[in-house]
């Protein structure tokens, strides 16, 4: 047993890590009765190796030999941190202070864990504490300024920092928690200012060096950053954090070679679990070539990460939900987190994006009041840190004069959003209204954007700059009312409504929940889209006569042809269907899907959908359905995306996603001649089909409950003569109803935003 600690040392010595990790773990296997400071030297080099978990284990196995060992319990302390196991740190590392109140270190990693729990009040306490028993520890100082800059103590943190940095000129952390407390405050220059500086004091420092990247990207000037760090990559050809941000900051323009270069960023440093992330992050949303190919090759290093689920961050944990949900992985899915747990932490560490794909996993009102207060979280948040930091505003309009509309979207372009709200503009009331567009799109421009741009007063463009930015040139334009049609998904900036630029604001379209903020005063719907309970809306709903949205005739056209012929009159049997997005299914809805296939003998189900040629997309999808006795080879899968609107004509019907509906989808599927059958929830995003149903006279495809849901699709299945009918006029219904009567529909959203203007703004409140 003695040769094993000598083995493990001449391996220490030769620099040899993982084989004295070896010798020291059958050590303590061959005798768990070893000294301690042999647990402390296994803990120690677990830690020192990236095992965190593995080293943790020691510890805690350590300290039931040792109970009262401050090393093993300081050290615990540290690795339950890095574990993102904050509560049960706190706990170690306070039984490590009780049996040693002398020693700084466990106060010290105790102050950490306080400031990853935003308790900095507490550390703050510690660190003062410290401070004075050591006042030119350069570590103690820096901490003592973090735990002022979370209390919004601003001027007394960046004193503090100075300090630090001033004793110790290295103190890299330091310098960039300075510049980081800079850049919060908007204060974009400063903090570059800074960052040069400490480039000076430390030449060729990488941190600093992605410091000064990251700042440039925060304050909107991403071009200015992709050109600092071309400049940078020839004499850096080896430089992982380099290959890291330039593939992230290329990502949105160019897929192709952002994957190269996070692709070697991954294999130049392999640990990085930011890196590996981004690249799956980077594969999943590559829509060229092989688009299911890139899904697939995502998915299966994501499942290679998750045994290191322990060490993710809330960032880590959204792109591997994603992943796992594009490809129906329900498993792997759950190994992430549960539905509580994971909103709150997307919403409170500001990733807004995530909670979108929340709605999916609804099942009880308390469940979507839960959606509701992740999106609150968030608000609160965003509204606290805005309030630190206003934005100058014009002196106001005078009275009279045209109202100023403004709609804040990326996706007025060739993009759903767009295709919906082109009839505003095509039918745009001049007499009364002057209408602004805001964009912060970072593609090329393409035909609808430059269709609407010359439609209305000013388009402004602006793919490079912060939010605050875009809230303050808003505010110069003094509108009478902004629009969001984005909410947080991709390139939008909906913080900007946080600034509140107009002094009323509303969304509308392209977010089909709340967004969160006390600053939007209203919700856009219709009487179908708005919520059965005014729990499940932060905003006063803001009526439409008819629909949420009219289908302009430059987008919905005659091409593609109609496929006359219904697939249940060519094929004997009844053919469902689903264009809706993967992250929409759920182990419910696929079950539900299998049990409408097991009431119709022989039918199909066909997925129009660009994962379909993933394998793995393919082999869950028949494995839930043969979970209920539906065989494979009735599941069909057709890999297409953009031009899958033909494929409408290989199925008879569409089966609604829930409780996130369609929106697009179902529109899309009524205008190629295939039914949608739709399953109606309380809260808006389980309304959007209903609305559509609705207003083209088919409100009986859309049901109150799952058996109901079940029963008309069957019901409609087992009608041939009606689906055959319904492809022949439907068409016809849809140019016929609100959603088809464009000029119509625009003339009804200009009155309403007119009245919703006039009763809320002095300025307006007689009409000119």
């Amino acid at each position: 047993m003695t040769d094993r600690l000598a083995a493990a040392q001449a391996a220490l010595n030769a620099g040899r890590r993982d084989e004295a990790i070896d010798h020291l773990g059958a050590a303590v296997d061959e005798d768990p009765a070893r000294n301690v400071q042999v647990y402390r030297t296994l803990a120690l080099q677990l830690y020192t190796a990236g095992r965190f978990a593995e080293g943790e284990a020691a510890a805690a196995r350590g300290l039931a030999r040792h109970p009262r060992d401050y090393d093993l319990m300081n050290m615990r302390g540290v690795l339950l941190r890095k574990l993102r196991r904050q509560p049960e740190a706190v706990k170690v590392l306070e039984a490590a202070i009780k049996v040693n109140a002398k020693s700084a270190a466990a106060q010290h990693n105790l102050a950490n864990v306080l400031l990853d729990l935003k308790e900095p009040v507490r550390a703050e306490a510690l660190l003062t504490k410290l401070v004075r028993l050591e006042p030119r520890n350069a570590d103690y100082l820096r901490q003592l300024g973090r735990a002022l800059g979370q209390q919004g103590k601003i001027e007394p943190a960046l004193g503090r920092l100075r300090q630090s940095v001033a004793m110790k000129r290295d103190n890299i952390d330091a310098w960039l928690d300075m510049t980081g407390l800079l850049n919060e405050e908007q204060r974009g220059p400063e903090a570059e200012a800074l960052l040069d500086k400490a480039i000076a004091a430390n030449p060729g420092n990488a941190r600093l060096l992605e410091g000064k990247v990251l700042v440039m990207r925060r304050s909107g000037q991403a071009r200015r950053a992709e050109t600092f760090m071309e400049e940078l990559l020839p004499a850096s050809p080896d430089a992982g954090w380099l290959h890291y941000q330039l593939g992230s900051l290329l990502a949105d323009r160019d897929r192709v070679r952002a994957n190269t270069l996070l692709r070697r960023a991954v294999e130049l440093e392999p640990n990085r679990l930011g890196y590996a992330g981004a690249m799956i992050e980077n594969l999943e949303r590559t829509r060229v070539g092989d688009e299911g190919g890139h899904i697939e090759e995502a998915y299966h290093l994501a499942k290679g990460l998750l045994p290191r689920r322990a060490e993710f961050d809330e960032g880590l944990t959204k792109i591997m939900a994603e992943v796992f949900g594009r490809v129906c992985d329900f498993e792997a899915l759950e190994q992430i987190g549960d539905f509580r747990t994971l909103g709150r932490s997307w919403a409170s560490s500001g990733r807004h994006t995530a909670l979108m794909k929340q709605m999916a996993h609804v099942r009880t009102d308390a469940d979507r009041a839960e959606v509701m207060e992740q999106h609150r979280i968030w608000g609160r948040m965003t509204e606290a840190a805005v309030a630190r930091r206003p934005i100058k505003r014009p002196p106001p309009r005078p009275p009279g004069g045209k109202i100023r509309l403004g709609f804040m979207s990326s996706d007025l372009r060739q993009h759903p959003v767009g295709y919906f709200a082109l009839p505003l503009f095509d039918h745009l009331d001049g007499q009364r209204f002057e209408v602004f567009v805001y964009s912060f799109y970072q593609g090329r421009e393409d035909d609808a954007q430059r269709h609407i741009a010359r439609r209305v007063t000013a388009y402004r463009w602006w793919p490079d700059i912060s939010a605050a930015g875009a809230a303050e040139k808003i505010a110069e334009d003094q509108l009478d009312m902004l629009i969001e049609l984005g909410g947080s998904t991709h390139m939008n900036k909906l913080e900007v409504m946080a600034y509140r630029p107009a002094p009323v604001q509303a969304s509308w379209l392209g977010y089909p929940h709340s967004a969160g903020l006390e600053a939007i005063d209203y919700f856009v719907c219709d009487p179908y889209v708005a919520p059965a309970e005014p729990t499940f809306l932060l905003e006063k709903p803001l009526m439409l006569r008819h629909a949420w949205y009219p289908l302009s005739p430059v987008i919905f056209k005659d091409q593609p042809p109609l496929e006359t012929i219904p697939p249940i009159a060519r094929n004997g049997y009844v053919t469902f269907g689903t264009a809706n997005q993967p992250h929409k299914y759920s182990r419910d809805v696929l079950r539900t899907w299998a049990r409408i296939m097991a009431q119709c003998p022989q039918s199909r189900f066909l997925f129009i959908r660009p994962e379909s040629s993933g394998a793995s997309f393919q082999a869950n999808l028949r494995s839930a359905f043969a979970a209920e006795g539906i065989e494979g080879e009735r599941i069909q899968f057709e890999a297409v995306r953009g031009a899958h609107l033909p494929h409408y004509g290989r199925i008879d019907m569409s089966l609604d996603t829930f409780p996130q509906t369609g929106g697009t989808t179902t529109c899309e599927s009524l205008w190629m001649g295939a039914p949608c059958v739709s399953l109606v929830g309380p809260a808006p995003y389980e309304r959007l089909s209903y609305s559509v149903l609705t207003n083209v006279g088919l409100g009986d495809l859309c049901a109150t409950t799952l058996d109901g849901y079940i029963k008309a699709a069957v019901g409609l299945a087992k009608d041939p003569a009606r689906i055959a009918d319904l492809r022949a006029n439907m068409r016809t219904r849809l140019k016929d109803s609100p959603l088809g009567r464009t000029e119509t529909w625009a003339a009804d959203f200009y009155d309403v935003m007119e009245q919703a203007v006039r009763s809320s703004s002095p300025r307006l409140a007689q009409p000119a």
